[in-house]
């Protein structure tokens, strides 16, 4: 059953079931709590009391806002599990995994743990050699394509291009759910505005989180040219011995999709870890 919760500028909506300790689920820029329809259910059964957030702009959360920073979604986090008595574990995709990073730098006492999931978390730059690897160019045209021209086929293209090989079963329903969404009014304007933001809110804070981080990043990602070395990149940026990255082969830009029970065992292992109960 869908909740609402009114923080500074607008209202998000987040949807809560399971019991035991907590655990806040954040999509990816033009997409909703939907993208974690597989997971929920399994992290319940694994005794967790699980939240699924729709970021603001998307999904059922209201659509006037002035900022789309990650700075602004890690604000919405915090408020999210604060009103339900964290702490949490933090995952984010994609946008919201340089979310997570925030605020896991500016309130450790909410946040016990990140997952970042295929996250935007540094400053991103292109070099001539990357637009050599096809699935990067094909994925970034369709991207820029997306956010600059508002333009839902071009975003139903892209997740052809970030969902190579494995699909869920009901895909069709999966993208005919986004393209509905991404009709309503003011949707678009909340993709376009996350696609203008940049990273380098979320770069400037690795050094200052406090938390262990768990990074998953798919190997045919098509988001980087070298989905391992971003990931790495993020890990090296943190402190000493606070992150691990995790590769799943075959996996694009949403492993938690493609690959719910990989994602769940992995996330599992890590929030039962010595070093992320500490």
């Amino acid at each position: 059953m869908t909740q609402h919760l009114a923080v500074d500028g607008g209202t998000i909506a987040y949807e809560v079931a399971g019991s035991g300790p907590l655990i806040v689920l954040a999509h990816g820029m033009g997409d909703s709590r939907a993208a974690y329809r597989a997971v929920v259910p399994r992290l319940v059964a694994a005794g967790y009391r699980v939240a699924a957030v729709d970021l603001r702009g998307c999904g059922e959360s209201t659509t006037d806002w002035p900022d789309w920073s990650r700075t602004a979604i890690a604000g919405d986090l915090l408020a999210v599990i604060r009103h339900l008595g964290g702490p949490a574990v933090l995952v984010g995709h994609s946008i919201s995994g340089g979310a997570a990073t925030i605020a896991a730098a500016r309130e450790p006492s909410l946040v016990t743990a990140v997952v970042e999931l295929a996250p935007f978390t540094r400053k991103q730059s292109i070099r001539l050699g990357d637009l050599r690897v096809k699935r990067f160019r094909q994925g970034m045209l369709r991207l820029l394509g997306a956010a600059t021209f508002g333009s839902v086929p071009l975003w139903r293209s892209y997740l052809g291009t970030a969902y190579p090989g494995a699909r869920p079963a009901d895909w069709a329903e999966r993208l005919d759910r986004v393209d509905s969404l991404l009709r309503e009014p003011g949707r678009m304007k909340a993709l376009q505005g996350m696609g203008r933001g940049a990273p380098a809110d979320a770069g400037a804070q690795l050094a200052n989180v406090r938390r262990p981080v768990l990074v998953v990043m798919g190997t045919l990602d098509p988001d980087w040219a070298d989905p391992h070395a971003e990931g790495s990149a993020i890990v090296g940026a943190l402190p000493s011995g606070l992150g691990r990255l995790e590769m799943i082969e075959g996996a694009g830009h949403y492993p938690h999709d493609q690959f719910p029970d990989r994602v769940v065992s992995l996330v599992l292992a890590f929030v039962r870890s010595d070093a992320a109960r500490a």
